[in-house]
């Protein structure tokens, strides 16, 4: 894809910020899929998480694992067909191990390998590391296509 058509991509996500964790849709193709976001400093979600010392909670980082691994890729998947908007999409389980933390200003990367793709359902294995090259954390996630 061109790297008009990734912003394209990126655009229709379902998500508005302040809870959109995209910036970046950078490769995507039948099987894979790889995109960045910085976590900025000012993020609501840093506001008490933890007192003094602000960390990215696990649920943020598995949510930007699935905007990106997942729901991104369901996307593209689903509109080679030509379909003009993107379908509804639910994010449906996540089984993910942290190894790092994630602080305010600190830019992932995102990557999702498709499992499988049938039926209006979607798994893929997602790992996410940050500006080192360092695994953050990895999972598998799952979802579906909901019918309108």
């Amino acid at each position: 894809m061109t790297k008009e058509s990734l912003s394209e991509l990126r655009d229709t996500l379902p998500y508005d910020p302040p809870f959109l964790f995209v910036d970046e849709i950078l490769q995507i193709d039948d099987d894979f899929v790889k995109g960045k976001y910085r976590y900025r400093e000012d993020e609501y979600f840093y506001q008490g998480h933890f007192r003094g010392r602000p960390v990215t909670p696990g649920v943020i980082l598995t949510e930007t694992m699935a905007q990106i691994g997942l729901v991104a890729l369901g996307i593209y998947l689903s509109n080679e067909s030509g379909s003009p908007a993107p379908p509804p999409f639910a994010f449906t389980s996540a089984d993910v191990n942290f190894r790092k933390m994630v602080l305010p200003g600190e830019e992932v990367t995102v990557e999702g390998e498709k499992v499988y793709f049938r039926m209006g359902k979607i798994k893929v294995q997602t790992s996410m590391y940050n500006s080192a090259g360092e695994k953050v954390c990895s999972g598998t996630l799952s979802g579906m296509i909901l019918k309108k």
